[in-house]
């Protein structure tokens, strides 16, 4: 008989067969498969829940409701929380409902219930941000949504004496703020004569024909002479005023529509960087509160995994 039969230990056919059938099922994709369904339906509830709760607490109405800055707190915590629980109760799931691994070493075995946790998580994790992917997107990117809007709000808001379309909806006007700077240099001071019933023309189309040359200086971020002359002069001629007065009375409306203008672009600037760092802080505290998940889906399969163990 050979030596090296005789040195090396015969294991029985048994004990061979229970080896592969352990090395073939160290991953348990049904237990994982399983976690991964609870966790993902587990943390949908939450966030619904979590949802509600926070329409709850706000208000539109001043000093009701909950704050800013405590909304913002409240949602971390509750997103940390909702990830603790249903990535906790996914790794549960997996590790008990793993098979068995007869003869295996526990390092062994507790890496692979840490693995099938692991797994449980980023399983539930894929899914869920497949399912709601619109609505995470949406959360994340309102705060950009919402400064840009106001930032388009605002230059549409300061652009000065834009004309209304014939046929159009002149309602735009109406708010404008502008348009009524625009209006007041068309005024006439108390006693003065009324000339404008001796002037050619509608008074709408010259009230136009000066917002259009206020907003063309706005764009240049100065007004033409030529224009200012001549808006003054349409101004003089309905309002009584001399040429000089008119002049500066344009000059001061020109000035005052471009410190509005200004004013409104700090706004929305400010507006939008408070959305560029509420995302950002969002997006981060996004990051910490998966981490947190992961490591508790782990945690919780290694303690299942010894639970399936010991029955």
């Amino acid at each position: 008989m050979n030596n090296e039969s005789l040195l090396t230990p015969r294991m029985p056919p048994q004990a061979r067969d229970t080896v592969s059938i352990a090395e073939i099922n160290a991953v348990s994709w049904p237990a994982i498969i399983a976690g991964a369904t609870g966790a993902a339906a587990l943390s949908l509830i939450l966030l619904i829940l979590g949802t509600g709760l926070g329409l709850s607490s706000i208000s539109p109405w001043v000093d009701q409701g909950a704050s800013a800055g405590a909304l913002a707190t409240s949602t971390i915590l509750w997103i940390t929380l909702t990830q603790i629980a249903a990535a906790g109760m996914g790794g549960y799931l997996a590790g008990r409902l793993r098979t068995r691994w007869s003869d295996t070493h526990s390092d062994e075995v507790y890496f692979r219930d840490t693995a099938h946790g692991f797994l449980a998580w980023a399983l539930a994790t894929l899914v869920t941000a497949g399912v709601l992917t619109s609505a995470i997107s949406g959360i994340l990117g309102a705060g950009a949504k919402a400064g840009a809007t106001l930032s388009a709000g605002a230059a549409n808001a300061t652009a000065a004496g834009q004309p209304s379309t014939p046929g159009g909806d002149r309602s735009t006007d109406a708010v404008n703020p502008n348009v009524y700077i625009v209006d007041r240099l068309f005024r006439r001071e108390p006693g003065s004569p009324d000339t404008a019933a001796m002037i050619d023309g509608d008074q709408s189309l010259v009230v136009t024909q000066v917002k259009r040359m206020v907003a063309n200086g706005l764009a240049s971020e100065t007004m033409p002479p030529d224009d200012l002359k001549y808006a003054a002069q349409l101004i003089s001629q309905r309002t009584g005023l001399s040429q000089a007065d008119a002049e500066k009375r344009v000059t001061g409306g020109f000035a005052q529509i471009q410190s509005r203008m200004k004013r409104a672009e700090t706004s929305a600037r400010e507006a939008t960087d408070k959305a560029r760092k509420a995302s950002a802080y969002a997006t981060l505290w996004l990051f910490v509160s998966l981490l947190v998940g992961a490591f508790s889906a782990s945690l919780a399969a290694t303690y299942g995994g010894r639970r399936r163990d010991l029955f």
